[in-house]
């Protein structure tokens, strides 16, 4: 990275961020940002989280060095030396020589090779970012407006297509959120070296709230309609190697997205951008205020051949499409009251993620089938499949879904051999309470009113604000839980369900809406889980992933990562474990108790003999059986429940 020796006075005391990314195949991005200085010895600062993902990520570590050069724009001086800032913490830099009214100029590098939707990616097909990753803020000049350039070399095109005239370069496409009054591109032609892209932000707020990405993308666009018949623009890129049937997602989509304006009136928004990466396996999603970064596995994209009724992997792609739209209104309009304004140096703790994820999480796949999209019957294979991960999930009886939410910072993000002992997901289980206060809702109130009525009561809250959000917090949420429910019933509710750990009453309430819940009594070895352990077939035997608490595997020692390399003299593999297991379940029935078995592993570089009985000491079988359920539709009763919703 070169800088210049001299900088001329300016009178633009706007700052500006010169994104560079001539060296894309380094994956570095070089910037510089241009400002005056509001203080003595102003503070630069990175944030630590991304808004929506809660954990603390630490950015900064992918800066390397921070420089800069200022001088006093009241004076003639002109020769500049340049300046390493020192860090005065892990994500701050402090700019020692400059005073207030110096026009600085400060240099860095960013490496950008984290494919995930919450931070930025650079290779010579690729440039993406979040500016969380890439623009530093200036402390207490935050609210100021914002202009950034990114510039892109002829290079990267040329990497791209075998000629990089103007028509080629047409073919590079640049996605963003922003208003097109908030963008623009500098022409290109053979002469030019690099093409310009410029945004401006009203804030620093305003500019990490716009993702961008620059690449050969596919694109549709599509109009929806609120109730007053504004129109609101769409557009859908799809960038990496994919051979989607563009027509067929383009009109599920619309029919999902058409759906949410149906329900809740009218949105956030004058328009949303769709911004998608098709990769191998990869998977995830970031909502933000009027777009979306997402990363999905080639194959849940629509096929040329793709079934009326949308296949499984389908169906995952559509519900992630679906969960990070309803989040424009369930998130970024209204949001837990700790992030109306947020430090992003520091957590910002609270037990209502479960509202804001678990709601989501509901409404995410409910809105697929109320959309017509998927039927009834298959929207009831999702929700059978989050029922039966909350069921197979030990911890739901040790963690509250709202303690789950205050410790997303150190749990959620950080799974380990322990987690479904401990704990339970406020995205699973808190989808699994919206359910149930949806029917509950519907039950208390003879049908008059359901979850879609709380969500809207908080959005219309909302749009009554100066600044169109609204924070929530423990007491607002029951003021408004009090307009739909009788106090009493609310507080058992959050004290069984939400501080508590009482089971959800699925089967009652699903079954008085017209769903059978049916416990799945096959025996075959997906509902079985041989000796309470996970494991996975390796070439040096079978590698234990994860120990239910109180089996029989814990009680004769096995632990996580260890390799289990002989059970009962054999070698050991997954199938061999399954016998032995069963064998162990029979003799048990019949009265023989005696059945412990030798097995042989390694935890580390020890070798452990360990012999596992046939049941604890508390009466857990040596082959205990999974809890599945399916559901399926009554010939009536149902109805109520999965269509209405948007009167």
């Amino acid at each position: 990275m070169t800088t210049n020796s001299k900088q001329t006075s300016t009178d633009n005391k706007t700052p500006h961020y010169q994104i560079s990314f001539e060296r894309f195949t380094q994956h570095l991005v070089d910037i510089t940002l241009t400002f005056i200085a509001d203080t003595d010895s102003p503070v630069l600062w990175l944030p630590s989280w991304i808004p929506g993902s809660y954990l603390m990520r630490e950015f900064s570590r992918h800066i390397t060095a921070v420089h800069y050069h200022n001088f006093n724009t009241d004076s003639d001086k002109t020769e500049l030396s340049t300046h390493l800032a020192p860090k005065i913490s892990k994500n701050e830099w402090l700019l020692t020589n400059v005073q207030a009214g110096d026009s600085v100029s400060v240099h860095y590098e960013v490496y950008s090779y984290d494919l995930s939707v919450r931070t930025a990616y650079v290779d010579q097909f690729r440039l993406f970012g979040n500016f969380t990753s890439l623009a530093l803020a200036i402390e207490g000049q935050e609210q100021q407006p914002i202009n950034v350039t990114l510039s892109v070399p002829k290079s990267f095109y040329q990497f791209n297509n075998s000629q990089a005239d103007k028509a080629d370069m047409a073919d590079i496409k640049f996605a963003c959120g922003l208003p097109y009054t908030h963008l623009q591109s500098s022409d290109s032609n053979n002469n030019s070296e690099h093409q310009h892209h410029h945004l401006q932000a009203d804030s620093y707020e305003h500019l990490i709230d716009y993702p961008f990405e620059i690449a050969k993308q596919d694109e549709f666009h599509f109009i929806i309609n609120d109730n007053q018949q504004s129109t609101l623009p769409h557009r859908f890129f799809i960038s990496g190697t994919h051979h989607a049937d563009l027509g067929r997602l383009q009109t599920d989509v619309t029919k999902i997205c058409q759906s949410y304006l149906n329900w809740l009136g009218n949105a956030p928004f004058s328009d949303y951008t769709f911004l998608t990466y098709a990769s191998g396996n990869d998977y995830g999603g970031l909502e933000h205020i009027n777009s979306t970064s997402l990363i999905t596995p080639r194959d849940d994209l629509p096929k040329t051949n793709e079934p009326s009724e949308p296949s499984e992997s389908y169906q995952r792609f559509l519900g992630l499409c679906s969960h990070e739209y309803f989040h424009a209104w369930w998130v970024k309009t209204v949001r837990p009251d700790v992030m109306m304004a947020v430090d992003l140096r520091a957590e910002a703790y609270t037990p209502l993620l479960w509202v804001f994820e678990g709601f989501t999480s509901y409404i995410d796949d409910f809105m697929l089938q109320a959309s017509g999209v998927i039927s009834p019957k298959s929207y009831l294979k999702l929700l059978a499949a989050q029922i039966n991960r909350y069921q197979q999930t030990h911890g739901r009886t040790q963690q509250s879904v709202a303690d789950s939410s205050f410790d997303a910072w150190i749990k959620l993000y950080r799974n380990d051999e322990n987690t479904g002992n401990a704990g339970i997901s406020y995205y699973n289980k808190g989808a699994l309470v919206a359910l149930c206060l949806d029917l509950t809702l519907l039950e208390l109130s003879e049908g008059k009113y359901r979850l879609f009525d709380v969500v809207k009561a908080f959005y219309t809250q909302a749009k009554q604000q100066d600044n169109r959000r609204i924070g929530m917090t423990d007491s607002n949420l029951a003021e408004v839980m009090h307009q739909f429910i009788d106090p009493a019933d609310w507080r058992y509710f959050v004290e069984h369900y939400i501080n508590g750990v009482s089971e959800l009453p699925l089967q009652r309430l699903l079954q008085n809406n017209g769903v059978s819940l049916n416990h799945d009594k096959t025996e075959d070895e997906t509902n079985q889980l041989p000796w309470g352990i996970r494991v996975e077939e390796t070439a040096t035997g079978l590698k234990v992933a994860r120990v239910l608490r109180d089996s029989v595997a814990s009680q004769a020692g096995l632990s996580a990562n260890d390799v289990i390399v002989a059970i009962d003299g054999l070698k050991a593999n997954k199938k061999q474990l399954q016998r032995v297991a069963e064998r162990q379940q029979a003799d048990l029935e019949t009265g023989n108790e005696d059945g412990n078995i030798t097995c042989y592993a390694f935890r580390r570089d020890e070798l452990l003999t360990l012999n596992v009985p046939a049941k604890t000491k508390s009466g857990q079988s040596a082959n205990p059986s999974l809890d599945k359920v399916t559901l399926s539709l009554q010939k009536d009763g149902w109805q109520t429940w999965l269509s209405g919703i948007f009167g």
